[in-house]
């Protein structure tokens, strides 16, 4: 297990009187007795969730208003992640078992199955895409390996494979608890983190353990950031005591071999780390949202609202909230 060292911020003074404009969250949306964990952000307009009792919604006014439906048949199901790629396409993916990926190119009028998967223990939590095209899924340990899907044509079919340095068993397993825990680079290439009794980061060619507390099934790493450089964000914690700051937040600057702890943490337990900028980035839980202007190095509390899951627009800067209880939040600068 790599060593925890602290990084140190270096503060230079100069004479020049520098006003950071405070951040906020506005709330959007809380009027539906749902949880929202999945999230995707086109642009500034288009943003899709996806959470419990098969809900599924859509925006695309940068969230003034919203357009809510109910997947047919999967009204008792959690989609935990959606990808979307406009106002018409998107990809959900249903936890439990039997693992299920359903696909609308309509705007979420109809939805296909593109995947399932009846294995005992099937679990999937989490997916990706580098493009419209190229997409991963992860999910929990199924016959000794921890489950890897691709697919490279936009989710319309999925290949699931056993891939090298995989290995887990029922102690260890991905938390779907935000839908980044996951990240598919533009070379084909993936990051994707674990939890539980183990905690882990793991590519397609390598594994270094994470020094997260692993005392119980609760804690460990819930997502992963990846910035420019090398650089690397992975957060967690415990779940189950969630104003608890030590061992939540780690830093890496070489692609992940070794990680630092932040000398300031986030203010608790994070189920989702999101990079907002090459230098800033957001994060977010369960009695909190924090901001960091370091690359993770030191982190601020912007409010108090609990959220799942933030995602900044792939094309564009507006950054997004979703949370329990239908609650939608836009980051205000």
């Amino acid at each position: 297990m790599p060593r925890i060292i602290p990084l140190i911020l270096i503060l230079t003074f100069s004479a020049t009187t520098v006003v950071v404009t405070a951040q906020r969250i506005e709330t959007l949306n809380i009027d539906r007795p749902v949880s929202l964990r999945g999230l995707s952000v086109v642009n500034d307009n288009i943003v899709w969730v996806s959470g419990s009792k098969g809900t599924v919604g859509k925006s695309v006014d940068g969230g003034k208003s919203w357009k809510w439906m109910t997947v047919p048949g999967y009204e008792a199901r959690d989609f935990r992640d959606i990808e979307a790629f406009d106002d018409k396409t998107a990809v959900i993916i249903a936890i439990a078992h039997p693992a299920h990926i359903l696909r609308t190119a309509d705007g979420g009028e109809t939805w296909k199955l593109s995947y399932e998967n009846n294995t005992k223990g099937m679990f999937l939590d989490a997916m990706d895409f580098s493009d419209r095209m190229r997409g991963i899924v992860v999910g929990d340990v199924t016959n000794g390996h921890l489950f890897i899907a691709r697919t490279n044509d936009g989710g319309v079919t999925w290949r699931s494979s056993i891939e090298p340095y995989t290995p887990g068993d029922s102690t260890e397993g991905c938390f779907a608890s935000s839908g980044t825990n996951i990240r598919l680079k533009n070379d084909g290439s993936y990051f994707f983190v674990t939890g539980g009794r183990k905690s882990r980061i793991i590519s397609g060619s390598a594994v270094v353990v994470l020094p997260f507390d692993n005392s119980k099934s609760s804690t460990g790493a819930n997502s992963l950031a990846i910035g420019p450089n090398g650089s690397m964000i992975v957060v967690g914690g415990d779940f189950a005591a969630d104003t608890v700051r030590t061992r939540n937040c780690f830093v890496s600057r070489d692609d992940g071999k070794t990680w630092q702890a932040p000398a300031v943490s986030p203010y608790g337990y994070r189920s989702c780390v999101e990079f907002i900028s090459k230098s800033s980035a957001i994060s977010c839980g369960l009695n909190g949202v924090d901001l960091s202007d370091d690359g993770g190095v030191t982190w601020r509390s912007i409010s108090h609202d609990s959220y799942h899951a933030s995602r900044k627009a792939k094309k564009g800067n507006a950054v997004f909230f979703s949370g329990n209880n239908g609650r939608i939040g836009k980051l205000i600068k």
